[in-house]
């Protein structure tokens, strides 16, 4: 009920619900395949006009009748289709006109009339109108589309390494704390060994021995994600430990395994939920580091730091290309940092 009268934990929460959404659907619904490149269009800046456009059109039709080996003697404009008379000395093969469709700006041609003994052909053919609102990369993709698709894999890899860290935090520091003594000077001190391994170093190791994947990153990054849960939870299970309810279970003969199941762990859900929330964007920030590093995701898939990645590198040419991926980045990002402190915030007891 506290964290419903916190507007900005409400509005958070909804821009997260949103993006969440975004990316699970909108692939299918922006009409483009990720995958799928527009040569003719490349580096597209954002806008609403349909394509392709005048100063598009001329050259996409140029390069398509060199390949089809014909010259382009005119071109008519009737809205949306156009009227190509095709010329050739040796004769136009009406095979070649398959590379129309082919290209995704034009539907299926079809032969008005023919001249000088197949030398000349007037085609019609529909012309396709396609939306870019985020423009398109240097291989002429969909960057909006490819924006959603990179969300899946950042937001899947952010919410299952926060989850492997949370279940391995969460058993190995009620474990350290509840044993007390020399197991958890034992234990504590592995895990600041653990501390002391630079991470990038990791991941380059994992490298050696392993091609890199989507597998080999949620490994990479759980193995040292956890260890931050484990001190808080550890802490909070070290207090927990002396308190009467527990001591009764001592006095019941409920064994260790029990107690930290039943009483210790569920005692910890406050803390442990709040960093939590604060671990999901730390690790698709690790994530999105990882990849612009090209240490992480490997193509055909791609994330966000991939994208902030190919955009860093066309920056002058290109800028939107950066622009976009970064923005659902840091939306992201925010959301969810202010999301975890109004959580912080409701769960705190001492709090009116």
């Amino acid at each position: 009920m506290r964290l419903a009268r916190m507007p900005g934990a409400l509005a958070s929460l909804t821009v997260l619900i949103l993006i969440a959404l975004a990316c699970l659907i909108g692939p299918a619904l922006t009409g483009h395949d990720f995958e799928r490149a527009y040569p003719d269009l490349r580096q597209l800046p954002a806008g609403l006009p349909a394509q392709p456009d005048a100063a598009h059109l001329g050259p996409a039709l140029e390069r398509l009748a060199f390949r089809m080996r014909v010259r382009l003697d005119a071109v008519e404009r009737e809205g949306d289709a156009l009227r190509l008379t095709l010329a050739s000395d040796a004769g136009v093969d009406r095979r070649s006109l398959v590379y129309l469709p082919r290209s995704a700006l034009f539907g299926a041609p079809m032969i008005v009339e023919e001249r000088d003994g197949g030398r000349t052909l007037v085609v019609a053919v529909p012309l396709r109108r396609l939306y870019f609102p985020l423009g398109t990369d240097v291989q002429g993709r969909d960057l909006l589309t490819r924006c959603l698709a990179a969300g899946r894999i950042s937001l899947a890899i952010g919410l299952a390494a926060s989850l492997v860290a949370l279940l391995i935090g969460v058993a190995y520091g009620a474990t350290a704390g509840f044993l007390g003594g020399a197991a958890d000077a034992v234990m504590m001190r592995f895990v600041d060994v653990l501390y002391a391994l630079p991470f990038v170093f990791f991941v380059i190791l994992l490298l050696v021995f392993f091609r890199p994947s989507l597998t080999l990153m949620l490994v990479a990054i759980a193995a040292v994600e956890w260890l931050d849960m484990a001190r808080v939870v550890r802490a909070q299970t070290l207090s927990l430990r002396e308190r009467d309810f527990v001591r009764a279970a001592h006095a019941l003969g409920v064994g260790a395994p029990g107690i930290i199941a039943r009483h210790i762990v569920p005692n910890t859900l406050a803390p442990v939920a709040v960093t939590a929330t604060l671990l999901v964007p730390q690790v698709i920030l690790l994530e999105s580091f990882l990849s612009f590093l090209g240490l992480g995701v490997q193509e055909p898939q791609t994330s966000w730091g991939v994208l902030v990645a190919d955009g860093a590198r066309s920056i002058e040419a290109a800028p939107h290309m950066l622009a976009a991926p970064a923005a659902f980045l840091i939306a992201t990002l925010v959301a969810l940092n202010l999301f975890g402190d109004a959580l912080a915030d409701a769960l705190d007891p001492s709090a009116g």
